[in-house]
């Protein structure tokens, strides 16, 4: 486990400003909520007859006037897209970097062989999100404690299992690309999270690009269309799981064969 332990060590920086980031934006949307909440039955009307842009948001599935439905669109997006981007950070950093630093020599004449190297490393990755997800989620439920609302429960857990699953796919598939750079992929990583959450955005204003829900994580994480329906859209969420699976088995298949750089 040393390298577990060494990657969770050097991630922790980037893990606290991110979950402290992401924590602090969504208590500060769900301060907010009281004093908005008798103005957003007029705000719900008039995103309802903004055509696209309402349609792009699930803004007509949802009402602003209920709590979990301020909290399904505000902070949804700030958990989703903030929690993509971060998952897709680790992700493309994670094998990469050894190469960029030119750690990848030393590292690899120890006793420790590459199989256990990506399987440590892609554990460290996927724990790091995990621990992200239930601290956002327990801050969650205390900003609902503090303006004095109670979140529908099944809701409530089934948004933050969407979201968790969303990013551990974009986790799996940026970590496959990792296998492939042998210089950092900040630009990468961060350019394909925000593809997949424009490809959503897209998926939901134009029926022609309906399709484009099966590429993306973000359709089966999308909020308003879980507090609507009450459930994950299960066809999807497999797929997405499939996908993840896809990428962690590419990435140890390339990095095992891999000519690495010192």
């Amino acid at each position: 486990m040393t390298v577990f332990l060494h990657e969770l060590r050097r991630g922790r920086t980037a893990f606290w400003v991110w979950t402290a980031s992401i924590s602090l934006l969504l208590l500060t949307c769900m301060v907010l909520f009281p004093e908005m909440s008798g103005q957003m039955d007029g705000v719900t009307k008039l995103f309802a007859n903004m055509g696209g842009f309402t349609a792009a948001f699930g803004m007509d599935r949802v009402s602003f006037g209920d709590v979990m439905g301020f909290y399904a669109i505000e902070c949804g997006n700030i958990i989703g897209l903030g929690g993509a981007l971060y998952a897709a950070l680790l992700g493309i950093e994670s094998l990469s970097r050894e190469e960029q630093g030119h750690t990848a020599e030393f590292l690899l004449t120890h006793p420790i062989s590459r199989t256990r190297l990506v399987a440590e490393k892609l554990a460290a990755v996927l724990t790091q999100l995990l621990m992200m997800n239930a601290l956002v989620m327990l801050l969650a439920w205390l900003s609902f404690i503090m303006i004095g609302e109670t979140p529908a429960i099944p809701d409530f857990i089934l948004l933050h299992l969407a979201f968790t699953a969303m990013q551990l796919e974009i986790a799996c598939i940026c970590f496959a690309a990792s296998a492939f750079l042998r210089r950092g992929g900040l630009g990468i990583g961060i350019g394909a999270a925000l593809l997949m959450y424009f490809l959503h955005i897209l998926s939901n204003i134009s029926e022609q690009a309906e399709f484009l829900r099966y590429v993306t994580p973000f359709a089966y994480a999308d909020a308003a269309s879980i507090l609507a329906d009450g459930r994950i859209e299960l066809p999807l969420l497999l797929l997405g799981l499939g996908y993840a699976a896809v990428g962690a088995v590419i990435a140890f298949r390339v990095y095992l064969k891999k000519d690495i750089a010192a």
